[in-house]
């Protein structure tokens, strides 16, 4: 059961997670926690360290970062307590969490997960700190990045052989739109690993990305749902069991960010090797590339252009690690750090043409120009202007007829007990 920073980001919330807890605990099962850090505790943390020092040292950062959650993990087990139970709870690097040395954003590469079992065993609640471990060297604390309590509890489950994995957050599951941007979105009572895994990638914030990729690698069934009722969520499960219930919707859901930033190198020469030296070199830097374009020179001896988008956090990280190459490798470095995202995502796409063509032809009738373009067999992604994000996406969702009753053609796997 993980909880995130909304979740417990008061002593009424973190009584509430506990009492959830415990009741799951009192219905015979053994029960894990992960806890996020308290509310924006996370950011807060950030804003000291950027007091002090304009370029925090990574590793420092981690120290500092890797606190929120074990006060969280504390104080849950003390409202636990409380309640006639018997809970401990761990930090990451306790709960036997290993990572590689990347640090602010580790992965994980292994739970080893003895002292844990050795707590439930004892009818114990073992609470763990999210977002959290230690490097492989077992010599120092790492975090795992925005949303890594998501991928701490997965790995947990895991590990444990868990028989499902709650991510209990501020929202009721899956939509099918951000209910912010679209009041008139659909929570979807299932999806696909596959279609999770584009929706978290292109945008969605209700799972991490990296907790989905783990989950679909271990199998690990992920319900999302939400803190403050007991209403059934989103569960998360492999492509072969959501066929099991019924046919797949054509769109499933539109997603989009706001916090993409687009780098373009000018005079990139046209030699073989030159992309794979500008990439290594984001690779070294740890920075996460999403779309890529380069354009071809029709002339002899001609300069291409390579543009490419990177997380907005990422930007500045980007145009320092390649700066070192200008002159050398391309001309110049030119930057658009005000840039949105728009998906649509669905298994349905797979076998029916000119999805692609209908969204081209909502967004140019909307005015909306698109910059970049992304597909995979599941998801269609378009780059444009920041301002425009939300008019494309509550655009597309009409266009798909997501709004519209029955549209989300899965059946209720709740309904009738079936999960």
């Amino acid at each position: 059961m993980k909880f995130g920073g909304t979740s417990v980001a008061d002593a009424t919330r973190i009584k509430r997670a506990a009492q959830r807890i415990v009741a799951r605990r009192e219905e015979g099962h053994r029960v894990v926690g992960v806890l996020s850090a308290r509310g924006k505790t996370t950011d807060e943390l950030i804003a000291m360290a950027e007091e002090v020092s304009e370029s925090p040292d990574p590793r420092e950062m981690d120290m500092l970062l890797s606190t929120g959650e074990r006060i969280s993990c504390a104080l849950c087990a003390m409202a636990i307590n409380d309640l006639g139970q018997s809970a401990v709870s761990f930090t990451g690097s306790q709960a036997g969490i290993v990572t590689d040395a990347s640090h602010t954003k580790a992965r994980i590469i292994d739970v080893r997960a003895e002292r844990i079992k050795e707590a439930l065993d004892q009818d114990r609640i073992v609470l763990v700190a999210g977002f959290q471990g230690v490097s492989v060297s077992g010599s120092n604390v790492t975090t795992l990045g925005r949303g890594g309590s998501d991928t701490t509890a997965v790995a947990v489950a895991a590990a444990l052989q868990a028989q499902e994995c709650e991510i209990y957050t501020d929202v009721a599951g899956v939509f099918s739109a951000d209910p912010r941007i679209v009041p008139q979105a659909r929570k979807l009572p299932l999806v696909s690993f596959e279609e999770m895994l584009e929706m978290s990638a292109s945008g969605a914030g209700v799972l991490q990305l990296r907790s989905v990729e783990y989950a679909r690698n271990h199998d690990v069934r992920i319900h999302c749902r939400s803190s403050f009722d007991d209403s059934p969520g989103t569960v998360v499960v492999s492509e072969g069991e959501t066929m099991e219930h019924s046919e797949r919707p054509l769109i499933t859901g539109v997603t989009h960010s706001t916090a993409e930033a687009r780098v373009t190198l000018l005079g990139v020469r046209n030699e073989p090797g030159i992309a794979a030296s500008i990439f290594e070199a984001l690779t070294k830097a740890n920075v996460n590339v999403d779309m890529i374009d380069q354009n071809v020179p029709t002339s002899a001896g001609g300069k291409a252009e390579i543009s490419f988008t990177v997380p907005h956090e990422d930007m500045r990280v980007a145009t320092g690690a390649l700066s070192t190459m200008a002159e050398k490798l391309f001309d110049e470095i030119s930057t658009q750090p005000e840039m949105g995202k728009v998906s649509i995502v669905g298994a349905g796409m797979r076998s029916h043409p000119g999805v692609a063509a209908k969204v081209f032809r909502e967004l140019a009738e909307q005015g909306i120009n698109i910059d970049m373009i992304s597909t995979s067999p599941v998801r269609i992604s378009c780059v444009i202007d920041r301002g425009h994000v939300e008019q494309a996406v509550r655009t597309l969702h009409d266009a798909f007829g997501l709004s519209g009753p029955g549209t989300v053609v899965v059946e209720d796997p709740f309904a009738a007990g079936g999960l």
